[in-house]
């Protein structure tokens, strides 16, 4: 079986339009096929795979714990893993943060700490406060209440009705913020001062942003003042600020916490209340995430009536996946990965800032950003104008195509421009990768871009 054909396979795929490769093995940044092809995996699967595949001392510590313990309720027992892991993440937090709460996605993290957020401020006895504001562009998971706080339109539209009203504002993105540049509304904080101020201190529960952007913004990175005066906002207005590093954290920028890239007008840390984690927690080989919260929203739900947050799932606290997320910490650490990625981080966005200039495709390219082994490259049909391609020649769609075809996995987005037009490519391989890996995944996507230049211009003429 080589490829997952969706009319001989009983697996209900996502994607249905098209056949998928059968991965067989990964082994490093390198994934490979049951027909032997082999793949650079440049996004790490979904920004997940931060110690790369196949590797043993996690898979190993995953088998040893599910042949101790497998299972317990997390809402009756407690497990040396979970109690390990969160240790070792409050130690790594900013202060202030000391409880960890453990889901198994993302998304299930994020609903977990717009949740804390809501039941926080009606046990102090302010149930008015119940808007979220988040930005646009932005994502912060698919489960309902994360859908709603996340900007994208096309996953959005058949649930709409569903979803809860959350306040947008737009995304600090430097590549679009226009003549204003660090001065416009969305790049200095002033844009989440006028949305309170419209919805209402006291109605504003929360702010939700991802610290430097993900697939969204293709890696945006906010200005250095950015969080510093979110912090100040929210804490003058009552608001509880979500620092979402599902995607960003765990080293992906080279800090283990992207936030950490900010600092407060004494250059001190800045400190949110709710951190969600995910992804690179987890390293891919187990479903894991994380909800960090303050001390301070800790203690009001231990005083409250209903006995705690009322929030649980199944494998919340689970002890296997602690086990892997524990494992994943520590190879991070004993490999000096956050580091790694700071230094490899450097000469990847170098080598990736060439495509701009070299190579058949480099006039497609308007933008390349990033910090450490995150970066975004934005694709445009006009590089001055900064005009993207219209959105029925799927020009990310094609990218990721061209890669799959030369060898390299990329990330697609669309949409990020104006709602619906917009292509871009997100890059965020493993932690583990080498300067030599570099220089092939920066060939190959050069080959690629060159590859979906030629189509679009056959389609075009």
């Amino acid at each position: 079986m080589g490829a997952a054909r969706h009319d001989a396979s009983h697996v209900f795929y996502r994607k249905l339009n098209r056949e998928l490769p059968l991965i067989v093995r990964g082994e490093g940044v390198y994934l490979y096929d049951a027909s032997g092809k082999r793949y650079l995996d440049a996004c790490g699967g979904a920004m997940v795979a931060s110690c790369g595949h196949g590797v043993k001392e996690i898979a190993d510590a995953i088998g040893a714990q599910a042949a101790t313990l497998g299972y317990v309720n997390g809402t009756m027992f407690t497990n040396e893993p979970v109690e390990q892991l969160a240790d070792e993440l409050v130690r790594l937090c900013p202060p202030g943060i000391g409880r960890a709460y453990f889901l198994s996605s993302g998304s299930e993290a994020v609903e977990a700490a717009l949740k804390l957020a809501r039941q926080y401020h009606v046990e102090r006895g302010e149930p008015s406060r119940r808007i979220i504001i988040a930005r646009t562009p932005g994502y912060h998971g698919n489960t309902l209440l994360a859908l709603s706080a996340s900007a994208r339109p096309h996953y959005r539209l058949l649930f709409e009705s569903w979803l809860v009203d959350v306040h947008m504002i737009d995304a600090p993105y430097p590549y679009r913020a226009g003549d204003a540049g660090d001065n416009a509304p969305a790049m200095s904080g002033a844009a989440l001062e006028e949305a309170i101020a419209n919805a209402g201190p006291r109605n504003v529960a929360a702010f939700i942003a991802e610290p430097v952007g993900g697939s969204s913004t293709g890696a945006a990175v906010p200005p250095p003042g950015y969080y510093a005066r979110v912090r100040e906002i929210c804490d003058r207005h009552g608001v509880l600020f979500i620092a979402d590093e599902v995607l960003c954290g765990v080293g992906r920028t080279g800090k283990f916490f992207a936030l950490e890239h900010f600092t407060d007008a004494r250059g001190g840390p800045i400190t949110p209340d709710i951190i969600t984690l995910g992804k690179g927690l987890n390293g891919g080989y187990a479903p894991l995430s994380a909800m960090l919260a303050t001390n301070t929203l800790f203690d009001a739900m231990k005083k409250s009536k209903l006995g705690g947050l009322m929030h649980a799932q199944t494998y919340s606290q689970h002890p296997v996946a602690a086990a892997a997320g524990l494992a994943t910490l520590r190879y991070i650490q004993e490999h000096g990965l956050v580091e790694r990625a700071a230094r490899l981080g450097r000469i990847l966005q170098s080598r990736l800032a060439t495509l701009a200039y070299e190579g058949a495709g480099c006039e497609m390219v308007g933008d390349v950003r990033g910090i450490g082994l995150l970066a975004g490259v934005e694709l445009v049909a006009d590089r001055a104008a900064k005009r993207p391609f219209a959105r029925e020649l799927k020009v990310a769609e094609r990218l990721v195509d061209a890669g799959l075809r030369r060898g390299i996995v990329l990330w697609p987005n669309t949409g990020h421009a104006d709602g619906t037009s917009g292509d871009l490519v997100l890059i965020a391989p493993p932690l583990t990768i080498s300067e030599e890996e570099i220089e092939h995944l920066v060939t190959l996507l050069r080959d690629s871009l060159s590859d979906v230049a030629r189509e679009v211009a056959a389609t075009t003429r």
